[in-house]
């Protein structure tokens, strides 16, 4: 243990910086209602969205490359040191990376004034840090099972890379392939870590509660399927491939990703909120599949409705989710999930509901959309008030992080 890491966890003065879910998952919460706040002032109340760039550009990147960069690096730079025994990031190199990511969000609110040349440099200078350190660790400890999680950090780099050059290129197919590439990395991350962590979470809870654990089944021929089938849906969006064909493996994908999930039995976890909400987050991955796969011969499946049923759903409740229960677990409280956050969740299904209905016409648009963004936003608002406290003092046991 290193001098400043005993010196945070005594004083408690600089907790926020004592790990790395810290600072990213606060920022996550906030910058989620920062983000879908000035989008709906922006998209249905007349405020300046920041030019050079098109405000749906802008409203993608800053969702995926802002918040979701920041609750990806949270998770993964915490969980490696579970996974290599590595210290945590923490102190002033974890603020200097924390300073990266906030570099790249002024850089993309400040596009209309900065050349574009420079705002891609200070954007991408994070997720590229992130990869490097991490393959540094997890390489360093031989610990080859994740270095694919590496690789995929890598290629969100490659991605936002793609994205830079098709907005300051003027190329709208570069950056569309870069957004649907992004999108579907991410689910590939929840559906490989999801994959990990939910049946996991879900025996022991299930042992601790002296129920049969064995109720929890994964089979290799459906893990195999799942990730595969996955990985093929991302590659046919990036490679522009017809849609039937991408359809067909978005049907297959969601498929295996439905059997998976029901494998995982978690109507037996229903009772604790911070069980159930892992299963229900990680449903919304085949039912976005699922809608992508239809969306060639249904009129009124459209490409938002798959789109926000990944991102709005699983991406946003996922995140939710793992971020509650982490904060929790890594300061050494109880997991059971505060009273006060519970409606956060029911919230963020509402904005899910919400925001698919309305990309379906199921309901009028502007007031589903609005309603949607506002469920949102105090869905990530509750988070980072109730969870504030927690993330900014040293952890209830007294250990380091």
């Amino acid at each position: 243990m290193s001098t400043e890491s005993v010196s945070l966890r005594q004083t408690g003065a600089s907790a926020l910086w004592a790990a790395p879910f810290r600072p990213f998952f606060l920022a996550t919460g906030v910058y989620a209602v920062v983000i879908i706040g000035f989008w709906l002032g922006g998209w249905f109340g007349g405020w300046p969205l920041p030019e050079g760039i098109s405000p749906m550009q802008w409203h993608s990147h800053e969702l995926l490359f802002g918040m979701v960069a920041a609750a990806i690096a949270g998770f993964l730079l915490t969980a490696m040191c579970n996974w290599t025994g590595a210290p945590l990031l923490s102190g002033s190199a974890l603020l200097a990376l924390f300073g990266l990511w906030l570099a790249g969000r002024v850089a993309m609110w400040s596009v209309a004034w900065l050349p574009g040349w420079l705002v891609a440099a200070v954007d991408l200078s994070f997720l590229l840090a992130v990869a490097v350190y991490a393959w540094r660790v997890i390489a360093g400890a031989d610990n080859r099972r994740n270095l694919p999680i590496v690789g995929m950090v890598a290629m969100l780099w490659l991605a936002n890379l793609l994205f830079h050059l098709g907005v300051w290129e003027s190329i709208p197919e570069l950056t569309r392939r870069a957004e649907l590439g992004t999108i579907m990395l991410v689910v590939l991350l929840m559906v490989a870590i999801g994959g990990r962590i939910t049946p996991a979470f879900t025996r022991n809870w299930l042992t601790r509660n002296g129920d049969d654990a064995a109720v929890v089944r994964s089979w290799p021929v459906v893990e195999r399927t799942t990730m595969l089938s996955t990985l093929l849906v991302l590659l046919m969006l990036v490679a522009g491939a017809p849609m039937a064909w991408t359809a067909m493996a978005a049907l297959l994908a969601a498929v295996a990703n439905g059997v998976r999930l029901l494998g995982w039995a978690g109507w037996t976890v229903r009772a604790d909120p911070l069980m159930w909400i892992l299963h229900l987050g990680y449903a919304w991955i085949p039912v976005g599949l699922l809608l992508l796969g239809l969306f060639p011969w249904i009129d009124t499946i459209t490409s938002s409705a798959w789109l926000h049923a990944l991102g709005t759903g699983a991406m946003g409740i996922l995140i939710l989710g793992v971020m509650t229960r982490v904060c929790l677990g890594h300061t050494g409280r109880p997991l059971k999930l505060p009273a006060a956050v519970v409606p956060a969740y029911w919230l963020i299904i509402v904005a899910t509901l919400l925001r698919v209905a309305a990309a379906m016409a199921l309901l009028p648009y502007r007031p589903a959309v609005i309603a949607a963004g506002l469920a949102w936003m105090a869905a990530f608002a509750i988070f980072a008030i109730a969870y504030w406290p927690i993330l900014t003092r040293p952890r209830a046991d007294g250990r380091p992080g």
